[in-house]
């Protein structure tokens, strides 16, 4: 029998993307289930982006493409970041990949390896830990808190700076609090940065769904020279609907590009030629499909974070952005719901799924214990018949 490498073993399986699975296999049973797991938008991409896309098979566009992407759809995202942040860079500092998730890992290939440490805030997006371990570098836990909107202050940033420390994560908007970091906040996590030659990864891919008065900023831009030691993380999934097609980009200094390039032309050649054309027709085309998004995602954060703070024992801080509410259900750890004995956030979910078949995103998995995940990316109706079925469940 083949051994398991060190790495693979080392590797756990994306707690969301379980959590999506154990809900299907419900469905398959016959049974109703409200799955609040996935980070994915409910509606379809836009039209005239898949018009584009079939529209470049009938073209003859199905062949290879460049291992860093199509000139073409790399002179859209560098149009792109001029027009909405006047962030200025060549297109040979883009590299296209397969879905933001790809881009993340060849960043970190790219840059860090065994004896060097990412320092990552918590909560984190589930992958970020495990993408740095199959580097074989190690990550360092910056432990933040409700009281602090889920955000690590520069004191933090730099008490966690090491000899050792190579690169800082952050994610705004972020997955999965929905927390938005201002201007004057990353500035000052910029200055850190600079201070302490850490570089950074911002993984930037909910930066047009934000609520409110939020407003999403390119870490980049902040300070001059500051894009030489930054790897801007973005993509089309969540923006444009986009998940299936898997179109994620990074920018970064050119050696850095060119360095992920060649991990990319060994590991998986280029990204799918119609993704690519029909991410073209996304950031050049009609952007009103965003908006419309943006506005649903916002009423159902309202709706989802009014029906939860009213339950009882329930604590929900109102995200700014993304399409999450990250909740508090620690009061009933120690209880028992629907005959089933709570302790954690894992046991809370799967005594949910179980019993009223309520899917949930445990805590745990995010890096902090005592919270769930929603994600509201799914009808009012559904929504509202959920946390019906979420209230039943809390009943002790």
């Amino acid at each position: 029998m083949l051994p398991i490498s060190k790495m693979a073993a080392a590797v756990q399986p994306s707690a969301t993307l379980a959590a999506g699975a154990k809900a299907r296999q419900l469905k398959t049973e016959g049974k109703i289930v409200f799955d609040f797991s996935l980070g994915e938008p409910d509606f379809n991409t836009p039209k005239h982006i898949c018009e584009a896309g079939y529209k470049a098979m009938l073209d003859g566009h199905t062949h290879y493409t460049a291992a860093a992407g199509i000139a073409e759809l790399r002179g859209s995202i560098v149009r792109w970041y001029k027009r909405t942040y006047g962030y200025e860079f060549s297109p040979e500092q883009v590299i296209v990949s397969n879905g933001a998730k790809h881009s993340l890992h060849n960043a970190l290939a790219a840059t860090v390896g065994p004896g060097d440490e990412v320092i990552i805030p918590t909560p984190y997006w589930v992958s970020y830990s495990d993408l740095v371990q199959m580097t074989g570098a190690s990550y360092v836990l910056v432990p933040t808190s409700e009281e602090s909107g889920f955000k690590m202050t520069p004191a933090q940033l730099r008490a966690a700076v090491t000899p050792r420390s190579k690169l800082v994560m952050l994610n705004s908007p972020s997955n999965p609090t929905g927390s938005v970091y201002t201007r004057a906040e990353l500035e000052e996590l910029a200055d850190v940065a600079l201070e302490t030659k850490l570089g950074v990864i911002s993984d930037e891919i909910y930066e047009q769904l934000v609520f409110g008065s939020a407003k999403a900023t390119c870490f980049a831009t902040l300070r001059p020279g500051l894009a030489e030691s930054t790897i801007t993380i973005s993509g089309v999934s969540k923006s444009y609907a986009m998940t299936g097609w898997r179109m994620g980009w990074a920018i970064a200094p050119l050696p850095i590009t060119k360095a992920m390039a060649n991990v990319q032309s060994q590991e998986t050649s280029n990204p799918s030629s119609i993704s690519q054309y029909a991410a073209i027709a996304a950031l050049e085309g009609d952007q009103v499909c965003v908006e419309t998004m943006r506005q649903e995602f916002e009423a159902r954060r309202d709706l989802t974070c009014q029906r939860l703070r009213a339950l009882p024992g329930i604590r929900c801080p109102i995200p700014d952005g993304a399409f999450y509410a990250f909740f508090n259900v620690a009061s009933y750890f120690g209880k028992t719901l629907k005959g089933r004995k709570v302790t954690n956030s894992t046991s809370f979910c799967a005594a949910a799924l179980e019993t009223v078949h309520v899917n949930l995103v445990q805590g745990s998995a995010f890096g902090v214990e005592g919270y769930v995940r929603l994600s509201f990316a799914t009808s009012r109706a559904q929504i509202n018949q959920g946390i019906d079925k979420l209230a039943e469940f809390l009943q002790c």
